[in-house]
Order: C-alpha cells, then structure tokens, then sequence
C-alpha cells in the first residue's frame, strides 16, 4: 500500500466498519496521534499514515515548508498536491483490503495534516463524510481547480485551533468557517485557550461530535 500506516481494528464488528484516518502534522510522524486512538470510538477502524517525505530522525511531512531570506514561509504547493492525491488514492487502497463503509469515511488531521484533510475533503467530497481540522487552516491553492462546483451536501467539519497558537496564527484558522459556510458545507468551529497542540477538551469535543 502506498502508504505506511498504522491499524486500530474495530472492537465492534461490523459487516463494514467506519474509517477513521489519522493525519500527523509537519515533522511529526503515525505513532503521534495514533496514542489516542484507544480512546476513539470502538465502532471505527483508526489508521493513522506516515507522510511520505522524510526528514530524518522519525520525522515526516506532507510537503516541504520552505523559508526565504526574510523568514517567510511558504509551502511547497505542488507537494502538497501531489499528497492530496496520494491520500484520496490511500482511501481506495484501505477499502480495498479492510472491510471499510466507503460511505463512512472522516479525516482527523493536526497541523499539516489538517490543511491536508480540508485539501482531500474539498478535491474529492464523495470519499469523505466528515473532517476534523485541528491547529489547521484552509488553503484553497492545494485544492483540485474548480472545486467549488463539487457536491458538499454529505461532507461535515469540526474544526479548532489554540488561541495563542505560535505556529499556525488563530487569525489563519478562523478564515475557513465563513469560507466552508459559503459553500453550504455543515461546519463547528472552537476554539481554546492553549497554544499548537490538542487541548484535552477540544479532544473531549470532537469525539463527542462524531459520536452525534
């Protein structure tokens, strides 16, 4: 399979099971937000995928972050492209050979792995029912063109974001609720009081929002 990944099976057994698919942020790597997914619900099968560019010492990304003399970043967009598509391909290959719901799919992204998640959710809405964007914004550049004429009418998001995130500025995440709810897209937007991490209650939030 294209990409190397992690496997909670379902406690509950189903004729077809949910799919969880976990999403790491830049740097990161699959064991990271896999260390809770025995605390997700037991109906779902949890994977969690490593990215696929390596920086060394256990660290992964989806796409390079470059920075410029004056210390800008920018994202290397193509990359991120090229691994929207890699993880829209990952979702096919995981029905395939688990006995996954393809009508039951939600994406749980950190950081890169959130920017990711809305770039899948957006290109490809028939393959992704549900979306949790945490410490993430949007970038539509990632996006497959014309994306806005897709059908959204299945897809829902909960997104949220630390108020005094250093990494990722609070004033970047807020832009894609109005953005979303534009395109008639269901979305939650929170926030907390923590900086660029989960914060215990937004974890307590989510799951409960799936469960709903």
């Amino acid at each position: 399979m294209t990409l190397h990944h992690l496997v909670r099976a379902p406690k509950i057994k189903l004729e077809k099971n949910p799919l969880l698919l976990l999403l790491h942020g830049y740097g990161s790597n699959e064991e990271d937000l896999f260390s809770f997914a025995s605390e997700l619900p037991e109906e779902y099968y949890v994977i969690s995928a490593r990215a696929p560019y390596d920086m060394g010492f256990g660290s992964y990304a989806w796409y390079a972050i470059n920075f410029d003399a004056d210390e800008n970043k920018f994202s290397d967009i193509p990359q991120a492209q090229q691994s929207r598509d890699l993880i829209a391909n990952f979702i096919d290959e995981l029905v395939a050979n688990y006995p996954i719901d393809p009508s039951n799919v939600t994406l749980i992204g950190f950081s890169q792995g959130t920017i990711l998640s809305y770039s899948v959710a957006l290109s490809y809405p028939e393959k992704i029912q549900r979306v949790v964007a945490m410490s993430g914004y949007l970038n539509t550049e990632m996006v497959k063109p014309n994306f806005e004429t897709n059908n959204f009418s299945n897809l829902k998001i909960f997104a949220s974001h630390g108020t005094v995130d250093q990494v990722v500025p609070v004033d970047w995440a807020r832009k894609a609720a109005p953005a979303l709810t534009q395109l008639g897209i269901e979305i939650v937007y929170k926030e907390y009081p923590v900086g660029h991490g989960v914060a215990p209650q937004n974890f307590y939030d989510f799951k409960n929002w799936l469960q709903q």
